[in-house]
């Protein structure tokens, strides 16, 4: 992953390098309680957007903010008590729940058909389903770096984000921003829904 710093962009190439390592920082963020060495990183991050007023500038530097304010273990105890423990967490982070309203149900298994097609595996040591949200952001930044142009196109990315993430994200990050016990997650939830209506308005561009 690339220093956390370089993430905001300053040229188209840059661009596309800071979608695959904003979506790469989600998966890791929301897969597992946050490391003391990338919370250490975030907090040094540079927030100012090289053009004043750009659409992330704002909930990036709430997040780098928030992250400064908070111990390591706050965030990674708000982790755990918002999606981690025995029993139901207090918010889902699963397609399947979302859409269906119960867990792997069938947006898990057409999900699967999608990755089949696009010739990816789950991975054996990953102990969530393939709809869990930080998988779908991995695959995001795969079909973002990926060199294989076959592969790593806006065609695929759209047909990906339009399929998965787009019908039910901005209700998870609803979910988490109203949630009495989210701090740190509630900020990175206002980034993650404001990234998604971006990534959303230039994939309609596509059409």
């Amino acid at each position: 992953m690339l220093p956390i710093s370089e993430i905001v962009p300053s040229s188209a190439f840059d661009e596309e390098t800071a979608r695959a390592e904003l979506y790469g920082l989600f998966a890791t963020l929301y897969y597992a309680p946050p490391t003391a060495p990338l919370l250490a990183q975030l907090r040094v991050a540079v927030t100012d957007a090289p053009a004043a007023g750009a659409c992330l500038e704002a909930p990036w530097r709430a997040l780098v903010g928030v992250a400064r304010t908070m111990t390591d273990e706050a965030i990674q105890d708000e982790y755990q008590s918002l999606f981690g423990g025995v029993g139901k967490p207090e918010v889902y982070l699963f397609a399947s729940y979302y859409l269906s309203g119960f867990l792997n149900e069938k947006p898990l298994a057409r999900l699967r058909s999608e990755l089949i097609q696009l010739g990816l595996t789950r991975d054996q040591a990953m102990s969530e389903p393939e709809d869990h949200f930080a998988y779908l952001c991995e695959v995001m930044r795969y079909l973002i770096a990926a060199e294989d142009v076959a592969t790593a196109n806006l065609t695929r990315q759209r047909a990906f984000f339009t399929s998965q993430l787009q019908p039910w994200v901005a209700t998870m990050c609803k979910d988490l921003q109203c949630h009495p016990k989210a701090h740190f997650y509630r900020v990175l939830a206002g980034l993650t829904a404001a990234f998604v209506s971006v990534e959303t308005e230039g994939f309609d561009l596509l059409v």
